[in-house]
């Protein structure tokens, strides 16, 4: 399952993701928040998407090695993206990484295996996100032992 959510910030954007995604045939399920609201914080978005991924991560590396794998996938957007990305790499099976064009979504998931794309919504607009997020769905994870140590090292690091 792909969960969306974002804060005030990112609302509009968030709309625009999740019907575009629905249209291309995408299955999306939106943790919020439901209307506008300049009062709602971004941690209580951020840690409702984390807690799922968390709950059900991508195996890793996933077993053809392409594509996200099996498990649950996020996308969370704020203003800057830094607030969602920060909460959301609090939670254990948890990678979120900020990323704000096609050539760091590609690398994020690639090198880093992000299972949570951050997004912010002040500096990219409807357009550079489609692809984005597209670029970030559609890459697959590297089998690169470089890749590979470090993001086991990163998976050791959370069991301390």
């Amino acid at each position: 399952m792909l969960y969306i959510a974002s804060d005030h910030g990112g609302f509009k954007l968030k709309e625009h993701l999740k019907a575009w995604l629905l249209v291309s045939g995408g299955r999306v399920t939106d943790l919020g928040p439901a209307s506008f609201s300049p009062e709602d914080d971004y941690p209580d978005y951020a840690k409702k998407v984390a807690v799922k991924v968390s709950k059900n991560p991508p195996s890793f590396p996933s077993p053809s090695g392409r594509g996200r794998g099996e498990g649950d996938f996020g996308i969370l957007i704020c203003r800057s993206g830094q607030g969602v990305c920060i909460v959301a790499n609090k939670f254990k099976g948890v990678r979120a990484g900020l990323v704000w064009n096609t050539k760091e979504a590609k690398a994020s998931r690639n090198d880093d295996h992000t299972n949570i794309l951050c997004l912010p919504s002040d500096y990219i607009n409807f357009a550079e996100a489609r692809a984005t997020v597209k670029t970030w769905l559609d890459t697959p994870w590297s089998k690169d032992s470089r890749h590979v140590r470090r993001v086991k090292k990163i998976i050791k690091l959370e069991r301390t």
